[in-house]
């Protein structure tokens, strides 16, 4: 049985949700978002062309940006299970301004990763963000005796290890990305979310199910 408490609406991370699809239907009506040079040339990640050519704002828009619909419906879907839960804990500003920083600090993470490893790959998506809101999630969690709504400590770290193995077991996953959100996220989180008071845990709702 499920029972639902009057949660308010996450307006910001539907916002978000509404820029990735939209940007993404854009792209795919003016060419195709699986080419490489394509996305390069709409503000995919690219990392001599932000060292070289100082295109610094690749490292925002490449957030917004996914290769292919299977790509934007996976990020999507974990972004609108976990993003309201974090923007209701944070609150709508504070959540924005969360969302963006970790999107552009796991892009960067990845930037200098790249650069000790001379691999210039074309990258994009918003998985940096979203490990960020995991990161984020996972300290608000902890600081609510490991319930927030209905997500718990462990589900959350199931998550995140089912995640990162998902990444390193396969091809063409930013992997520093993720790691750089994830961890970036904590850190925003313990500066951004205030101290749970007057936050009584929600009744039980309807359970999260794991899966990438």
């Amino acid at each position: 049985m499920e029972q639902h408490h009057h949660r308010k609406p996450a307006y910001v991370n539907g916002a978000l949700i509404a820029v990735n699809i939209l940007y993404y239907f854009w792209l795919e009506l003016h060419g195709s978002t699986e080419n490489a040079g394509y996305m390069v040339a709409h503000g995919a990640m690219y990392v001599p062309l932000i060292v070289e050519k100082k295109e610094y704002y690749r490292l925002l828009t490449s957030v917004f940006m996914h290769f292919g619909i299977s790509h934007l419906v996976n990020n999507m879907i974990i972004q609108f299970v976990l993003g309201d839960n974090l923007e209701r804990a944070l609150g709508k500003i504070k959540y924005l301004v969360f969302y963006l920083l970790c999107g552009v600090g796991a892009n960067v993470f990845s930037m200098i990763v790249s650069i000790n490893d001379y691999e210039w790959a074309v990258s994009a998506g918003a998985s940096g963000a979203i490990f960020g809101v995991i990161g984020g999630l996972l300290y608000v969690v902890i600081r609510n005796r490991g319930q927030l709504e209905d997500l718990s400590t462990r589900q959350l770290v199931l998550f995140v290890v089912c995640s990162l193995y998902f990444g390193f077991s396969s091809t063409g996953i930013d992997n520093a990305a993720h790691i750089g959100g994830l961890v970036l996220g904590f850190l925003l989180a313990m500066i951004f979310y205030g101290k749970p008071e007057e936050r009584r845990p929600d009744a039980e709702g309807g359970g999260m199910n794991e899966g990438q």
